[in-house]
């Protein structure tokens, strides 16, 4: 009995050795390792033997099995890996093919303008705070100076959505919900992101439109803290050699207010300015309700038009172009941008 089994262990490990493919080596598997498999059909001759011949017999047909078991494994292991020889043989790759041309986007030039104007600020200790476009009437208006009924919410035509709910007309609710989230405590913050008023879209307005506003609040804090930042600012938006101008203003939500204007060179040469950003120190009306005291603590804000800076830095004639998704206008952008 044991000399046959060993013989079919001798037919079986030769049977292995000589396969060529995963199909015929999973087809002797089942052949001699399946429950109707000729290994397990040895076991029903154990009742023909003796008793003491049992254990003996059931331990070599175990063994028989588990050899078989593990060089059919490692047969599987050995074709496979010829397979994938064979196909990596045949799927080489021609180096000295030129590659295709792949064409890469870019970042659009606002959201360059306003990665760069981060840059910036966190350089300088601030955080990057953003809040939700569709704001509420107190976060927008009351917080920032502007009453029911005030007259300046004239300046400011608004999309409402219903008498409480709006779309932000400007990223100052941020600068609001930045202060109460400090509970009283110093804040230095910038604020990015989409506006939306009322305006008729042509080469100077959008109803849509972009903003960078900043606040500081801390003990100390007076206008030449404002007018060094602004300075700063300013030349790393346009250079050293950069004329700038600082002009009085009026904002519900400052006091003193300021302008500030950036030379530009007309096509006929001679020289002109274009306002960049409104800022001021930050109104005791705004401070109260930020849960500062006005008699502690002081700070400044300012607000940057980014599609102004854009139009400045590249050039740009119609502000609708960096709305409209053109691709050839897109694609002026890549590259190297640096403004220095």
């Amino acid at each position: 009995m044991n000399n046959s089994l060993e013989e079919l262990r001798k037919v079986i490990i030769e049977k292995i050795e000589s396969v060529l493919t995963l199909d015929d080596i999973e087809k002797l598997r089942n052949q001699y390792l399946s429950k109707k498999g000729e290994l397990s059909q040895q076991m029903a001759k154990m009742k023909d033997l003796p008793n003491d011949e049992k254990p003996l017999f059931g331990k070599l047909i175990n063994e028989v099995k588990e050899l078989v078991e593990n060089r059919i494994i490692s047969k599987i292991n050995d074709l496979k890996e010829k397979e994938l020889l064979k196909k990596l043989e045949n799927e080489k790759i021609d180096v000295t093919i030129p590659a295709d041309e792949i064409s890469l986007g870019t970042i659009h030039p606002l959201n360059q303008v306003i990665e760069d104007l981060e840059d910036f600020f966190i350089g300088q200790g601030y955080e990057v705070k953003e809040g939700p476009e569709v704001e509420s009437d107190f976060y927008n208006f009351e917080m920032m100076n502007f009453s029911k009924g005030h007259p300046a919410r004239d300046m400011q035509d608004t999309f409402y959505i219903t008498e409480e709910t709006l779309l932000r007309t400007h990223t100052s609710p941020v600068q609001a919900r930045a202060m109460l989230e400090k509970n009283g405590k110093p804040v230095k913050a910038v604020c990015p992101g989409k506006t939306y008023r009322r305006d008729e879209d042509d080469p100077t307005h959008s109803h849509q439109f972009m903003q960078f506003e900043g606040i500081v609040v801390d003990k100390g804090i007076s206008f030449a803290n404002l007018k060094d930042t602004l300075l700063n600012m300013t030349r790393h938006l346009f250079g050293n050699d950069r004329e700038i101008r600082i002009r009085p203003s009026y904002f519900p939500f400052v006091e003193p207010g300021v302008e500030v204007d950036v030379v530009y060179i007309k096509p006929d040469g001679t020289k002109g300015y274009i306002e960049i950003l409104g800022a001021g120190l930050v109104h005791p009306n705004v401070l109260r309700m930020g849960g500062y005291d006005p008699d502690v603590y002081s700070g400044f804000a300012f607000g940057i038009g980014i599609e102004r800076i854009a139009i400045l830095k590249y050039g740009v004639e119609d502000i609708r172009n960096f709305y409209i998704n053109d691709i050839r206008f897109l694609q002026q952008f890549k590259g190297d941008l640096s403004w220095k």
